[in-house]
């Protein structure tokens, strides 16, 4: 029988406890993990039968709390870059969401600003159609007032035309001889 002895004798390991949080439940199955899995290497499984190899528990638990203690700190401080790492990126997602927030309120000012320009050109065309339709109401009136005025005038001429030529022909009849009566 083989046995694996002489790790009893060694001095005291560099953790001779696990902790007692939640790190030593994530130890714990480590552990357990281990022990399930640990095979020999292929060379030993070849020469001797496995019933004979007889494993001391404790050079085991000894191998295992070398291994986690070896190789627990790396990764205990991965665990804590990756989540420093996490919350970083939502902090970054949060900045982000806020920028395009900010990017999406200046579109929308620009777009006011564009409305209100626009508004302005538009009022001012508005102002010179109006200014455009007092001046055509004023020249209208002008030329309706001039128009009444010719109407006027030319009815004036036709008058005095009519009378002169009445008087005409009033005249006419007077210079015409009449036969003088017989008495």
């Amino acid at each position: 029988q083989m046995e694996v002895e002489g790790m009893e004798d060694e001095g005291p390991s560099s953790q001779s406890e696990l902790p007692a949080s939640t790190e030593s439940k994530e130890f714990s199955i480590i552990i357990t993990n281990l022990q399930a899995t640990q095979q020999l290497p292929a060379d030993l499984q070849s020469s001797t039968p496995a019933e004979n190899v007889c494993v001391n528990q404790r050079a085991v638990d000894k191998l295992t709390e070398g291994f986690l203690s070896h190789y627990l700190p790396d990764l205990q401080n991965s665990k804590r870059a990756l989540q420093e790492l996490t919350q970083n990126q939502l902090i970054l997602l949060d900045t982000l969401d806020q920028e395009i927030t900010k990017f999406r309120e200046c579109n929308t000012l620009l777009d006011l600003n564009s409305l209100f320009t626009e508004a302005k050109i538009y009022q001012n065309k508005l102002v010179n159609i109006r200014k455009e339709m007092i001046m055509l109401h004023e020249k209208t009136t002008k030329l309706k007032k001039r128009a009444l005025k010719l109407q006027q005038q030319k009815q004036k001429e036709l008058l005095e035309k009519e009378q002169q030529r009445e008087r005409e022909l009033e005249r006419e009849r007077q210079l015409i001889a009449k036969p003088a009566k017989r008495t």
